[in-house]
């Protein structure tokens, strides 16, 4: 279904007051019911639909792309006038959205002994609060003991 031109109106007034009734007034709309009215264009698929559309297309010319951020920056970093640290800076942006650093990470083991450190106090939790899985782990422990003095 096509809207009308009131009813766009409508839709354009409401993303801008986000009020219905005022909307409804300002696209044209008259009588005593323009309360009713704002609320029956609302519960209309077709205007909820364009509204969204809308406010997506306002959203996207408010919101700056990563093309017109770069842009900004290149022209700090080609502005002679600007102060060097804003230059540098500039560059070093433009640098990190072309991928041009790599983060050094490091590994010492810990992450593997942390893991284990949370592992062992889940599995302790849970020992302390069932009685079968205690005595099944005594009797592991309890074998395991004598393998060892079996083979030293």
């Amino acid at each position: 279904m096509k809207l009308t031109e009131k009813q766009k109106r409508f839709c354009d007034f409401y993303i801008e007051t986000g009020n219905a009734t005022e909307a409804a007034r300002l696209a044209g709309y008259s009588g005593r019911n323009l309360n009713r009215i704002g609320y029956e264009n609302l519960s209309k698929l077709d205007i909820q639909i364009y509204i969204k559309e809308r406010n997506n297309k306002l959203e996207e010319e408010r919101i700056a792309n990563i093309r017109e951020v770069k842009i900004f920056w290149t022209s700090i970093l080609r502005d002679e006038s600007a102060d060097i640290k804003d230059r540098l800076k500039a560059s070093e942006f433009i640098a990190k959205t072309n991928a041009a650093f790599k983060d050094k990470i490091e590994y010492n083991g810990k992450v593997k002994t942390e893991y284990e450190e949370s592992r062992r106090t889940e599995l302790e939790e849970r020992l302390e609060q069932d009685p079968q899985l205690q005595h099944l782990y005594m009797k592991i422990w309890e074998r395991e003991q004598l393998s060892n003095e079996l083979n030293p």
